[in-house]
């Protein structure tokens, strides 16, 4: 019996969504960083299946749901509760040791309103006491009634076998759709600004990372070369945001090109020429043209 579909995974930001996404396929097709709203966009995962249990799972990981105080804020919740409606299965994701938050709560009423199966994933059980998680358990099901509740740790791999198995389970019959040879149905130019994207949020603080976006202009590549060239423009939105980008005689922006085209080589399995500068385009976040021309719609 081969079982195929879409599971949509939500939850507050920053309880290790994209973390397990990873996980779960076997490769970095989303960002993960400790800083909250890492996630911006729709990502697709795809995790293929053999025998006892065939078939193909694909994986939507969906940007933190929360109170929504910009326009880029606000289209990053709606992308997640659109998912909502258009998939199999929800994942629903919180952190092990956590009460019962109000974000959480809402959560559930519009898995409620969305009327699909869910299981609950309590994630980062390596980082709690045990102890806590029978009557968290007992808070959860007040919420909604969760086809299952497993506790796992997306860093060390705890029960993701079960996890699996369990989705694989609710999932309705079908076929293959996605050539078994993808992970993604990602481009490589959104793979590769996330991974840019992924450098600015490591290296820099406070508002700085949350008020920038990347912008391929250029992906060409040299196939008899094994080389790729990328362009890329980093957006702000200050000219003081730009300086810090930058750093004294050009330092950080260096760093980020450094550290973001070692990862682009691991990643295309092939040398990159990586060409990054800083563009200061004011209120970017606000404005519907830029946020559709980035993706974030």
């Amino acid at each position: 019996m081969f079982k195929s579909g879409f599971i949509g995974i939500v939850g507050r930001p920053n309880v290790g969504k994209s973390t397990l996404l990873n996980a779960l396929v076997g490769e970095e097709v989303a960002i993960a960083t400790h800083k909250p709203q890492t996630t911006r966009n729709r990502i697709t995962g795809i995790k293929n299946l053999d025998a006892p249990r065939p078939g193909q799972l694909i994986f939507v990981d969906t940007p933190g749901i929360h109170r929504p105080n910009t326009p880029l804020n606000e289209r990053m919740v709606a992308v997640a509760l659109d998912t909502l409606r258009q998939v199999d299965l929800l994942l629903f994701v919180t952190e092990a040791g956590a009460d019962l938050p109000a974000g959480d709560v809402s959560i559930g009423e519009y898995l409620r309103a969305a009327g699909k199966p869910a299981i609950l994933a309590i994630n980062k059980v390596d980082l709690t006491d045990k102890i806590k998680l029978l009557p968290q358990i007992d808070r959860y099901r007040r919420i909604f009634p969760f086809e299952e509740i497993i506790p796992v740790s997306a860093q060390t791999g705890t029960n993701l076998e079960i996890l699996v198995s369990e989705i694989w389970k609710l999932l309705p019959e079908g076929q293959e759709l996605f050539p078994r040879d993808l992970f993604t149905d990602q481009t490589e130019r959104f793979l590769a600004a996330e991974i840019i994207r992924k450098k600015i949020l490591l290296l820099t603080h406070k508002e700085v990372p949350y008020q920038a976006a990347v912008l391929i202009e250029s992906f060409k590549e040299d196939e008899a070369r094994n080389l790729i060239r990328i362009q890329a423009a980093i957006m702000v939105e200050k000219d003081s945001q730009k300086a810090i980008i930058i750093g004294k005689g050009g330092a950080l922006l260096k760093e980020i090109g450094t550290e973001a085209r070692h990862e682009l080589e691991r990643f295309f399995a092939a040398r990159v020429y990586l060409e990054l500068f800083v563009r200061v385009t004011r209120d970017w976040s606000k404005n519907p043209r830029i946020l559709k021309e980035l993706g974030y719609e």
